[in-house]
């Protein structure tokens, strides 16, 4: 699989988990607590091996995504940090539905600045075998990702 579908197949899983938090009850708060645990996985890992090798490697092949690049990161930061307060929120406190809603606001505009503005400069500069090699370095990575969202290098940046 290559990098790109890879990110892409991950922008799917989490775009599915934010339609079952819509779509849980107000007061659906063990079932919400458990997808945004789940959210908070899948975006940890995802974080974790876009910083670690797909954003170094397109910054490094493709230099112009260097913009695209920092402002991914940053995007990541915050993100980092809401899913960090989500971890110690109790669900039934009045503003837990508002900081998901947020977090997912800010990573729908991040998959789609992603895969709309960068992710085709990216594939063209390149190639199929490049972008497959670096898929499955990052397939092997997944399981040495950090379980605490504050792990990951955007956490500190």
């Amino acid at each position: 699989m290559d990098a790109i579908v890879l990110l892409k197949d991950d922008h799917k899983t989490v775009e599915k988990l934010f339609k079952q938090f819509e779509k849980a009850g107000e007061k659906a708060h063990k079932e919400k607590q458990k997808i945004v645990e789940q959210i908070i996985n899948e975006l940890t890992t995802h974080a974790y091996i876009e910083e670690e090798i797909f954003y170094p490697a397109a910054r490094k092949e493709v230099p112009e995504t260097k913009e695209h690049v920092l402002e991914s990161v940053e995007e990541h930061h915050v993100v980092v940090w809401m899913m960090s307060e989500l971890r110690n929120l109790d669900p039934k406190d009045e503003r837990y539905d508002a900081k998901v809603t947020v977090l997912m606001e800010n990573v729908r505009h991040h998959v789609e600045e992603e895969e709309q503005e960068w992710f085709p400069q990216v594939r063209e500069a390149m190639g199929r075998k490049q972008l497959q090699e670096l898929g499955e370095q990052m397939e092997k990575a997944k399981p040495q990702a950090p379980s605490d969202p504050l792990a990951l290098l955007s956490a500190s940046q």
